[in-house]
């Protein structure tokens, strides 16, 4: 008897234990081991939100939106233009400028680094005016995009007869007449006398065609000037239909077609 009460005892004994070592061996680890930043799971467990609560403040990601404002938000200055203009050092007033237009362009243009014409109509007026009223300050009005404008308006917005006018293309030695556009930028004068030609400066760069320049001297900043131009070529319609009727442009045999300069 005293034999069987010992195997009995012995046999619950190793069952209590094997017990003991299989739930042991199944439960799992602690919820903490688990936590992720990537973690979405959702259980109605208190404790578990709380962890849950605790790893969104740890492992927050950053905020994607910059709360720096974008360098369009910021104002322009105009300073550097002003002193290279005043100092007559045009070819870094020519420089500047483009900067500027780039800047006012919009953050597209200045990730590209130039401006699609299509850009031009997200400058100010007044921005655009400061820069003109710059270059004809400096310059005697002999300078800047409405002394241009006025210019193109005059040989009736051809901007062959217009480049010859500002002196962007010059006359090649040849037996029969011919003109090239000169090569940037040893070619151009970068300097005010008698023999500079009006509107020569500031330059466009007329790589990708004309479609950048006649949207500057297009733009709204220059209507007022447009508007008094046509009233004074309106009282002489003859003139105007004359120009209209007149010669084409020089064949294009006498120029290359890209405006490259």
């Amino acid at each position: 008897m005293t034999t069987n009460s010992l195997r009995s005892l012995h046999h619950h004994h190793y069952s209590f234990l094997k017990r003991l070592s299989t739930a042991e061996s199944t439960s799992p680890p602690p919820a903490s081991v688990f936590l992720k930043p990537s973690s979405t799971s959702t259980i109605n467990s208190t404790t578990t939100n709380t962890l849950s609560s605790s790893s969104t403040t740890t492992f927050s990601l950053p905020s994607t939106t910059s709360s720096t404002p974008s360098s369009t938000s910021q104002p322009v200055s105009f300073d550097t233009l002003q002193h290279h203009l005043s100092t007559q050092n045009f070819r870094q007033a020519d420089e500047e400028t483009r900067r500027l237009l780039i800047i006012l362009a919009g953050e597209a243009a200045q990730k590209r680094g130039y401006v699609f014409f299509s850009e031009v109509q997200f400058i100010s007026e007044a921005d655009l005016k400061a820069i003109d009223e710059l270059w004809k300050q400096y310059s005697n009005d002999r300078f800047g995009y409405s002394v241009q404008k006025n210019l193109w308006q005059k040989v009736n917005k051809d901007f062959t007869k217009f480049f010859l006018k500002v002196g962007w293309m010059k006359k090649l030695d040849t037996e029969i007449e011919q003109y090239n556009y000169r090569a940037f930028p040893d070619e151009f004068v970068w300097e005010l006398n008698d023999e500079t030609p009006e509107g020569h400066l500031p330059l466009t760069n007329a790589l990708r065609g004309t479609q950048l320049l006649k949207s500057i001297l297009s733009h709204p900043a220059f209507e007022v000037q447009e508007e008094e131009q046509e009233a004074e070529t309106g009282e002489n319609g003859a003139v105007q239909g004359n120009l209209r009727d007149g010669p084409k442009p020089l064949s294009n045999r006498f120029f290359k077609p890209d405006y490259s300069f």
